[in-house]
C-alpha cells in the first residue's frame, strides 16, 4: 500500500508521483534506443473528426518495426474518461504508456476535486506529458497523439493535435497524424462536412483510412479474412461508443464498392 508523506497537496497524479514516489513515475527517456538505428515498434495512422453529434476518433491496427510488421492488431484509440479519448501514433511503447497514464491522471483529478476536469484542461494535461517525452523524442521515440472529446459545457465535439515539444493546436473540423496522416487528411478534406450523421461520419473515416493504406505501406488496410478492422470510437453527449467490427465492415464494403474495376 502507498502511504503519502503529505508533502504534495495538489490534484495531479503525475506531480504526486514526482513528489512522493519519483521511482514510480514513467520516464519515457529510459525507453530510448541505446544506439542509433535500433528499430522499435511504431503505430502509424490515426484520425479525428467532428460530426453533427460530437467527434469520431479512428486508427488503423498496424504497427511497424523498421521495414517489417511488428503487430497487425495493435490498439491505437484509448478512452481517457467518459467524454474524451486519445489516438496514438509514433513509438508504440511510450505512446501506450502515455495513454494509460492520461486516464489515471484524469481519474485521480476527479477523485480529489470532486468533479471532472474541463476538456481544455485535459488537453493541457496531455500537452505536458508530450513535453515530458521530449528527451526520448530527440532520440527517435516520437509520440504524436490526437486528443478529442465532447465538451459538455459548449455542447459540441472538439479535437486537438500536438507537436513533439508539447505544443497543442485545436482543429475545428478534422486532423490526422502518423505515417499515412497526410493521405488520410487529403481524403477527409474531400469528404468531411460539419453536419455529417453518425453513419456518414463512419463512412468518411473508413474511406480516409483505406485511402491512407493505398498510398502508405506503414498503414494497415482492412483485412476481412483475418477479421482485422480499425478502431473507431464516437464521443457525443451520451459518452463513448465504439463501433463494432460488423458495422465497420459494412462501411468498408459501402466505400469500396464504387472502386471495383477501377485501375489501381
Amino acid at each position: 500500500m502507498l502511504r503519502f508523506g503529505g508533502g504534495y497537496q495538489g490534484s495531479s497524479f503525475t506531480e504526486l508521483l514526482s513528489t512522493e514516489f519519483p521511482h514510480l513515475r514513467p520516464e519515457f527517456s529510459r525507453l530510448a534506443p541505446g544506439e542509433p538505428g535500433v528499430a522499435v515498434p511504431h503505430g502509424t495512422t490515426v484520425l479525428a473528426m467532428r460530426y453533427a453529434d460530437g467527434v469520431l476518433v479512428a486508427g488503423d491496427r498496424l504497427a511497424t518495426e523498421g521495414y517489417r510488421v511488428a503487430s497487425r492488431d495493435v490498439q491505437k484509440v484509448y478512452p481517457t474518461d467518459e467524454f474524451s479519448l486519445i489516438a496514438i501514433a509514433g513509438a508504440a511503447g511510450p505512446s501506450i504508456e502515455m495513454a494509460r497514464l492520461m486516464r489515471i491522471e484524469l481519474e485521480h483529478y476527479e477523485k480529489i476535486e470532486g468533479e471532472p476536469l474541463e476538456l481544455d484542461g485535459k488537453a493541457n494535461k496531455l500537452s505536458q506529458m508530450v513535453r515530458a517525452n521530449l528527451p526520448a523524442a530527440m532520440q527517435g521515440l516520437v509520440v504524436v497523439p490526437l486528443f478529442a472529446g465532447y465538451d459538455q459545457r459548449r455542447g459540441l465535439g472538439r479535437l486537438w493535435k500536438f507537436d513533439v515539444t508539447g505544443g497543442r493546436y485545436e482543429e475545428t473540423d478534422y486532423d490526422s497524424t502518423g505515417s499515412g496522416g497526410v493521405y488520410a487528411r487529403e481524403s477527409l478534406k474531400k469528404s468531411h462536412r460539419a453536419d455529417l450523421t453518425r453513419d456518414e461520419a463512419l463512412d468518411v473515416a473508413v474511406e480516409a483510412l483505406v485511402d491512407a493504406a493505398d498510398e502508405d505501406r506503414g498503414t494497415g488496410g482492412i483485412d476481412v479474412v483475418r477479421r482485422i478492422f480499425p478502431n473507431v470510437t464516437f464521443c457525443s453527449a451520451e459518452g463513448l461508443d465504439e463501433a463494432s467490427d460488423e458495422t465497420i465492415e459494412a462501411a468498408y464494403r459501402r466505400v469500396s464498392q464504387p472502386r471495383a474495376g477501377r485501375p489501381a
